[in-house]
């Protein structure tokens, strides 16, 4: 194996902070896949969190001393899991890719 090559998943995990959870997105995940005591997914949705106007955050302030205060983060509705964005995903609208229209009206993707 090639040092510097990521290929398990116990490379990808995140450093786990003393109050929370800490997961790293899958490419595309949106529902969160922390399993419970019986073994079931969780399945809540994944909302960007904004921990520095979270009160129960600014009291405990780990996630603000880990990551900084504008860090991308996003939490499951249901039982808090912190999730941090896979680096190969790729930014696109959260509706998805879209269509070209039927009228013409779609404007092209930017060159990168």
């Amino acid at each position: 194996m090639v040092t510097g090559e990521i290929t398990t998943e116990a490379t990808q995990t995140p450093p786990q902070l003393p109050h929370h959870k800490v997961k790293t997105k899958k490419v595309g995940q949106r529902a969160c896949n922390e399993k419970n005591d019986k073994g079931k997914a969780c399945g809540g949705h994944l909302k960007r969190w904004f921990y520095t106007t979270d009160v129960l955050e600014i009291e405990c302030g780990d996630v603000e001393k880990a990551w900084g205060r504008d860090a991308e983060v996003y939490r499951c509705e249901y039982c808090q899991t912190l999730y941090l964005p896979n680096p190969a995903d790729d930014k696109v609208n959260v509706a998805g890719r879209g269509l070209k229209s039927v009228f013409g009206l779609t404007l092209p993707p930017k060159e990168k």
